[in-house]
C-alpha cells in the first residue's frame, strides 16, 4: 500500500522567528502521531537551514517549494536540487498551479525540475490538477493526462509523490467533493506503472473535511496550503480520524 503523506506548503508565509513560534506549538501536538504518517512542512527557502536543524530527530521531514533543473548556472534567484540536500532537505514540490499560473512553468520544464530532483536524491510533490474553465469543459482527464503524460518522462515512479490539486479549489475556499477526489485521483493510479506512488489531494484542505478526504480508498495524504500555518488546524490534519 502507498504510505500517508501530510504536507503544509507554507507558500511565501513565516519569518524565521515566526517559524520557530510554529514548531514550539506544533510539535507537541504530534505525540501520538502514527509512525507510519509521513509529515512534510515545505517553506520558504529562507527557513530551510533553520528548520533543518530544528527539526533533526522529530516525525516532520522537511521540503522545498521549488527547485531549477540545472544544478549551477547563470540563474540569478534560482535554488539548484544539490543546494537543497546539503542542508538536509528531502523533499520538493514541483509544477504547483501557482508556479504554473504566475511563474510561466510548463509541463515540459515541470518534467526538468522532477528529473533534477530525483537525481539529487530528492522525492518529489508532482502536482497535477485542472482549471474551473477546464472542468465545465469536461476537459479533467484530458488535462490531467496530457500533465501525466508530459511530466513522467524519465521519472522514476519509485520516487514520487503527486498530488491532485483543482485549480479552482485552491486558496478559494471551495473544495472538490470527496468522492470526486477519489475519483480523479483513482484516474491517475490508474495511469501510473507502479501502484504504490501515494496520491495526495490539495485544494482547501481543513480540520472540518479532512476525515472525509482520509476516509476515500484513493486519497493517500493531503497537501494543506493556508490551514497548514496554523499548528493547531496542521496538527488535526495531521491526526486525523478514519
Amino acid at each position: 500500500m502507498p504510505k500517508i503523506v501530510l504536507a503544509g506548503n507554507w507558500k511565501m508565509y513565516k519569518t524565521q522567528v515566526e517559524s520557530l513560534e510554529f514548531l514550539k506549538a506544533f510539535i507537541p501536538l504530534l505525540a501520538d502521531t502514527p509512525e507510519q504518517r509521513c509529515v512534510i512542512l515545505c517553506v520558504p527557502f529562507t527557513n530551510l537551514q533553520l528548520l533543518s536543524q530544528t527539526l533533526h530527530g522529530s516525525i516532520v521531514q522537511l521540503g522545498a517549494q521549488n527547485v531549477h533543473w540545472e544544478n549551477n548556472g547563470a540563474y540569478t534567484g534560482e535554488i539548484s536540487a544539490p543546494m537543497l540536500t546539503e542542508i538536509g532537505v528531502r523533499y520538493v514540490i514541483v509544477g504547483h498551479s501557482e508556479r504554473r499560473q504566475y511563474f510561466g512553468e510548463t509541463d515540459e520544464t515541470v518534467n526538468l525540475r522532477l528529473r533534477s530532483a530525483q537525481a539529487a536524491g530528492l522525492t518529489p510533490i508532482f502536482c497535477v490538477g485542472e482549471t474551473k474553465q477546464q472542468r465545465d469543459k469536461g476537459e479533467i482527464e484530458t488535462i490531467i493526462s496530457q500533465q501525466l503524460q508530459k511530466g513522467l518522462i524519465g521519472i522514476d515512479q519509485s520516487n514520487l509523490i503527486i498530488a491532485y490539486e483543482p485549480i479552482w479549489a485552491i486558496g478559494t475556499g471551495e473544495t472538490c467533493a470527496a468522492s470526486e477526489a477519489n475519483r480523479v485521483i483513482g484516474l491517475i493510479r490508474n495511469s501510473l506503472s507502479n501502484p504504490h506512488v501515494p496520491i495526495q489531494y490539495g485544494g482547501s484542505v481543513k480540520p472540518e473535511n479532512i476525515d472525509e478526504l482520509m476516509s476515500q480508498p484513493h486519497i493517500d495524504g493531503v497537501l494543506v496550503g493556508g490551514a497548514s500555518l496554523q499548528p493547531e488546524s496542521f496538527a488535526r490534519i495531521v491526526n486525523f480520524n478514519c
